[in-house]
């Protein structure tokens, strides 16, 4: 990064000192809807010379950076089945704003700067949704008690996480990343979790039902399964053998996409019933495997009563 800044330094002609001790030491920049921002010239001058400590200057644009980033919004597709266009957003330009900066540094320049912006283009669009989401090339379903309203919450929570996430040729998804941190600021509840071996209540107790349905439409798929860990027990929702734990601070589920063409996860909870489908394009050329689906039979709820203790989601 500092040899494209040494590069645009140089591409500027340098003025005297003179000038730069004659121009004012306050900058004032825009960063937009009113908000401005002080900065201090000797602030950004390396000791001694008449030239910008990139260094200080880094810091200054990831700050900026951070706080004026306006992220793109991908395509999606809504409730009543149709696609949600996309929405461009807005990042800083950075080039541009150090042309400006070592304007004003060196008084060649306005002593305000409207903020540099340009545009972040969203990685999924319309265009690309309607191509891949014609093609299903993996289902898999599981049941649970809706009247459990707390872990039926959790699932649904989850599953909205993954919903309509776009897994691209080459990219690694993981369950972790995607769904994020489960909190209670985050939406999710107590229910029971498996800790050890142990019956346990702790905060988005359920989700491993959505990664492991999540797990077997992947697996149905031919997709490559990079990290799945099993439950310290069995679980009721799936076949011995076929969970995939999860949690924040511990087990991950991962996969691969290896196929040449993007994958879309469409997942819902409701009713009861967890249902992960995936699909993609007329193009996509993959190999299924043979996954066993489960039966219609409500599994069997652990207790309400189970003991509490301090535990990450499962």
């Amino acid at each position: 990064m500092k040899a494209i800044w040494l590069a645009v330094l140089l591409a500027v002609t340098q003025p005297s000192g003179l000038q730069a001790e004659q121009s004012s030491d306050h900058l004032t920049v825009t960063l937009g809807e009113g908000s401005t921002l002080s900065v201090n010239r000797m602030d950004y001058a390396l000791p001694g010379i008449t030239m910008v400590d990139l260094d200080k200057f880094d810091q200054l644009a990831a700050r900026i950076r951070k706080q004026t980033l306006e992220p793109a919004k991908n395509a999606f597709i809504g409730p009543s089945g149709g696609i949600v266009p996309e929405k461009p957003g807005r990042q800083l330009d950075q080039l541009k704003f150090l042309e400006q900066f070592y304007g004003y540094f060196h008084g060649t320049g306005p002593m305000t700067i409207d903020l540099p912006m340009k545009p972040v283009l969203a990685r999924v669009d319309r265009e690309l949704l309607a191509s891949i989401r014609q093609r299903p090339i993996a289902y898999y379903v599981t049941y649970y008690n809706s009247r459990n309203t707390n872990r039926a919450h959790n699932i649904a929570l989850a599953a909205s996480a993954i919903n309509n996430t776009v897994v691209f040729p080459g990219e690694r998804f993981s369950f972790n990343k995607v769904v994020g941190r489960r909190t209670k600021a985050g939406g999710y509840k107590e229910a029971p979790v498996i800790v050890r071996g142990e019956l346990s209540e702790g905060i988005g107790g359920g989700i491993c039902q959505v990664s492991s349905t999540l797990f077997n439409a992947t697996d149905r798929a031919g997709l490559h399964i990079i990290e799945r860990y099993s439950h310290s027990r069995s679980v009721p929702y799936v076949r011995s053998g076929r969970d995939a734990t999860v949690s924040w601070d511990g087990p991950d589920f991962t996969f691969r996409n290896q196929y040449n063409q993007p994958v879309l996860i469409r997942a819902y909870a409701r009713h009861g019933t967890m249902s992960v489908g995936l699909f993609s394009s007329e193009e996509m050329e993959y190999k299924p495997r043979n996954v066993p689906g489960m039966n219609e039979e409500l599994p069997e709820e652990v207790p309400a009563a189970v003991k509490k203790k301090p535990a990450q989601a499962h």
